[in-house]
């Protein structure tokens, strides 16, 4: 780890020395510095040595230069990069706290970056939910005493048909569009943090905000009406109607997911919906099963439509885990 931007020669004769230097906190991927450059406030940041660590400075890179045209911005401006030590810096946004209608602003800027211009941008594509995610779903199912009729089968695999079909979309995705990661100011969010951004279909991120956040540490629910006025700027951004079946299947893939309930630095390692059956753990101040549960929530509101016999047994799985489990506390409304 570097006690100092580790700004190599050809950075600092463009964009001059750093000075009133100071860390910021920074996920174990990254280090991240404040600093002024040339007189200018910048935010320094490389990305720590390890597997996967020159693909997330190419994905960073890739994500704000696409970005970048956007006006108003809805990423800061790249000012430098070095990818011999993957190191970038950006401008410095000055933000502020975000208001009590905080969504609607995020939705309207996830919806301008979603529309951005990808031709040419060299990204992976949106990696959604597998076989194994259905199975481990199903299992748990089973393991709660409310097991899935084959119906339930066929529409999951029709469901992760339909969602593997639409990643072949070239939405700009940020990859990890959580809270703390939306910078808020006088002229709108400025998103941050690339490393996992990809090309796919806008709808898995538009559905954080019915799901709580699954990719992030602090799971929050929104109260229905900003929910709706939340969908409404999105769409109004992105000049498409809001498909409900496509958010159905989004809201789902997330639940079906195990890797959605654990930190990054522990996904793919084991089969986390098994492990919840025997331990819950926090992450933040909410628990594994109390997102589940929430999730389930959601999906067991769904109605009719592809998912009608998922959304049945959600809704029995989720009274299931109440009856089990009947410390299981909602989510928190309001975001750390």
């Amino acid at each position: 780890m570097h006690s100092a931007p580790p700004l190599g020669d050809e950075l600092i004769a463009r964009l001059g020395s750093p000075k009133r230097v100071r860390s910021l906190a920074s996920s174990p991927r990254s280090e991240v510095w404040r600093a002024t450059l040339g007189g200018t406030p910048a935010v320094i940041k490389q990305l720590v040595a390890g597997p996967g660590a020159e693909e997330r400075y190419a994905h960073e890179i890739a994500a704000l230069q696409a970005a970048s045209a956007l006006r108003p911005a809805v990423v800061p401006q790249l000012l430098g990069t070095d990818p011999a030590e993957r190191v970038l810096v950006t401008e410095y946004i000055e933000e502020q706290k975000p208001a009590a209608d905080w969504v609607i602003g995020y939705a309207a800027a996830l919806g301008r970056l979603h529309s951005t211009p990808t031709d040419g941008v060299d990204l992976p594509t949106w990696s959604g939910p597998t076989n194994a995610d259905v199975e481990a779903f199903l299992k748990l199912a089973a393991w709660l005493g409310t097991p899935a009729p084959d119906s339930v089968g066929t529409e999951l695999d029709a469901m992760l048909t339909r969602l593997a079909t639409r990643s072949a979309h070239a939405d700009l995705l940020h990859g990890d569009p959580c809270p703390a990661n939306d910078l808020h100011t006088p002229d709108g969010v400025r998103f941050v943090d690339f490393e996992q951004a990809s090309l796919g279909d806008g709808t898995v991120e538009l559905a954080y905000l019915r799901i709580a956040f699954p990719t992030c540490w602090c799971a929050t629910a929104q109260p229905p009406e900003l929910l709706a006025e939340a969908e409404a700027a999105y769409a109004e951004a992105t000049g498409r109607a809001i498909d409900e079946h496509e958010l159905a299947d989004a809201c789902a893939g997330w639940t079906i997911r195990g890797d959605a309930l654990v930190q990054r630095a522990h996904r793919e390692t084991t089969d986390h919906l098994a492990r919840l059956t025997v331990e819950d753990w926090k992450w933040w101040k909410v628990s594994a099963r109390d997102r589940l549960a929430y999730r389930l929530g959601v999906v067991g509101r769904l109605g009719d439509g592809p998912l009608r016999e998922t959304a049945q047994l959600a809704a029995r799985m989720r009274e299931a885990m109440l009856q089990r489990w009947p410390g299981l506390r909602p989510l928190p409304t309001k975001r750390p």
